[in-house]
């Protein structure tokens, strides 16, 4: 069952719009499949310290115990983890980017590492990016394909940008879709709460993550 339960979004997208999606039925569960795997996006000190002005501040830190006890229940369960970053940007990488986001394009060295919470381990994939989507220009797919994946938890950020974009994608590959909704986060609530209930209802389910890491208990212990 997707969130639509909990209705997380209600007070940022009108009743009259929910009830028209309800009416044509959309937001279908999908659940999880037999080999899920865990991709977080963009978490790093450029999306979650504040002195960043372009971070995610102060949704990213209610959100990064969240991610840490994601990650920890995939390993725990050796299943695939991937580590989605965006690598730093020089010089040749402002195109349409910089013109539509410039701040995000002048960030230290200091911002693309990664915090404590998220540190990566010997044990996950490290996959840099350079545009919205994961799949992108990246050898995600191959890395899924060899690990005989069939569906994707998201977290990370954004929302609306990132989150989205790989959920999309992921759903386009036929891959089984699930955003923990405490686990993204965005700049600006009303876009992470329309961006929820947009993926709730036409791309994947959105659950909590504690519902998450119980349908991993149910298939994979």
């Amino acid at each position: 069952m997707t969130e639509t339960r909990h209705k997380v979004w209600s007070s940022y997208v009108s009743e009259e719009d929910q009830a028209r999606y309800e009416r044509i039925g959309f937001g279908g569960s999908t659940g999880l499949g037999d080999r899920p795997a865990l991709v977080v996006i963009d978490v790093q000190k450029r999306t979650v310290l504040p002195e960043y002005e372009a971070s995610c501040a102060p949704y990213a830190h209610e959100a990064l115990p969240t991610i840490a006890r994601l990650l920890d229940a995939f390993r725990s369960r050796s299943l695939p983890t991937v580590i989605a970053y965006v690598a730093p940007k020089t010089e040749q990488d402002s195109s349409r980017f910089a013109a539509k986001m410039p701040k995000l394009q002048a960030v230290d060295q200091t911002g693309y590492e990664f915090p404590d919470e998220v540190a990566p381990t010997a044990e996950d994939i490290l996959l840099p990016k350079r545009h919205p989507s994961v799949f992108f220009g990246t050898a995600m797919m191959s890395y899924l394909v060899d690990r005989k994946v069939d569906s994707l938890v998201i977290a990370g950020a954004t929302t609306s940008g990132c989150v989205r974009a790989t959920a999309i994608d992921a759903f386009s590959y036929s891959l089984k879709v699930v955003v923990p909704h405490d686990a993204v986060f965005d700049r600006v609530e009303t876009s992470h709460y329309v961006n929820l209930f947009d993926i709730a209802h036409k791309y994947g389910d959105v659950l909590d993550t504690d519902e998450t890491i119980s349908l991993l208990k149910e298939g994979q212990e």
